[in-house]
């Protein structure tokens, strides 16, 4: 009777600690596994039963931020209108592409490769839902792709950080006015 409540509090746990990684990673210049486990509520130990090495805690990061990006976008589109829904997605793209930017600062290069190919497949995807969403209302010109995109918001990563609150969003707004299909 006890494993059941264990796993739901080592469930419970992984959560907290993912929840205020990024956190950290979004607002600290420098990201302390001991800062970490202090907002997440645990200990270090709880933090390194799940989380062996800080790149592991990192990449996780990124791959939890990059699967909801994904899951975000067939929601949006069944609460909204295709483009308002792509106004919606894009809008995470750039919370998204910040805690990118500070992985990615973070981690070694084969971490880094391996995060790349976690993200390009299933954000295109989820990306080319959205486009063709907007293509079929014609609200979307038919000459773009997933990729044309991505290349597009692939600046995001290099934006510094006091611009960022200023630019992020006004540039992924410059992005989909140049979707918008022109009548």
């Amino acid at each position: 009777m006890n494993a059941p409540r264990r796993r739901a509090d080592a469930t419970e746990n992984r959560a907290r600690i993912l929840q205020a990684a990024r956190e950290v990673i979004v607002n600290a210049n420098e990201v302390r596994l001991n800062e970490i486990a202090k907002r997440a509520g645990v200990g270090q130990g709880t933090l390194y039963r799940h989380f062996p090495t800080r790149e592991a805690l990192l990449a996780e990061v990124y791959r939890k931020d990059v699967d909801d990006l994904v899951a975000a976008a067939p929601e949006l589109l069944a609460e909204h209108e295709p483009l308002p829904a792509l106004a919606g997605w894009l809008d995470r793209v750039a919370e998204y592409a910040k805690v990118k930017r500070e992985v990615f600062a973070a981690v070694e290069a084969g971490v880094w490769q391996d995060l790349s190919a976690h993200s390009l497949g299933p954000i295109g995807e989820a990306l080319t839902t959205l486009l063709d969403a907007g293509k079929a209302e014609g609200v979307i010109r038919p000459d773009v792709d997933a990729r044309d995109i991505i290349l597009l918001i692939g600046y995001l990563t290099r934006l510094e950080p006091a611009e960022w609150d200023a630019r992020a969003h006004h540039l992924l707004r410059v992005i989909l006015d140049g979707l918008r299909r022109h009548t």
